[in-house]
């Protein structure tokens, strides 16, 4: 039984656990592979990337007040963020890396830094 290349399916000459008949054909077929997950990783990290650059735009030191309008302007994608603080008020802020925001009105957001101590 002869096998052949997972990626061009020439004949595979060689030890018999062998997959592929080179190495440009074993990353020419992970590279197919991973290119799905990769890409939906990398509009992920796009996304979170572009919330953050907007939440430290409006945060001039500490925290601000703006409207959900002002966000959506920008481009700020609310599905979008890297993890959820609890205050000790039971409030949750949503956070892209060390910029945060919280609802506190009808379309209206605080918006914070975390500090360096809170990191």
């Amino acid at each position: 039984m002869t096998k052949k290349c997972l990626e061009c399916e020439e004949k595979i000459i060689g030890r018999t656990d062998k997959k592929f008949c080179s190495d440009i054909c074993r990353n020419s077929y992970n590279n197919k592979i991973n290119s799905i997950t990769n890409n939906y990783v990398r509009v992920v990290n796009t996304m979170l990337r572009r919330n953050r650059k907007i939440l430290e735009e409006l945060v001039p030191a500490a925290s601000i007040k703006t409207t959900k309008e002002k966000l959506l302007q920008r481009g700020f994608n609310f599905h979008y963020f890297t993890n959820i603080h609890k205050s000790r008020k039971g409030d949750n802020y949503y956070f892209c890396y060390d910029y945060g925001y919280h609802l506190i009105g009808k379309d209206q957001y605080i918006l914070v830094k975390r500090s360096e101590k809170d990191q």
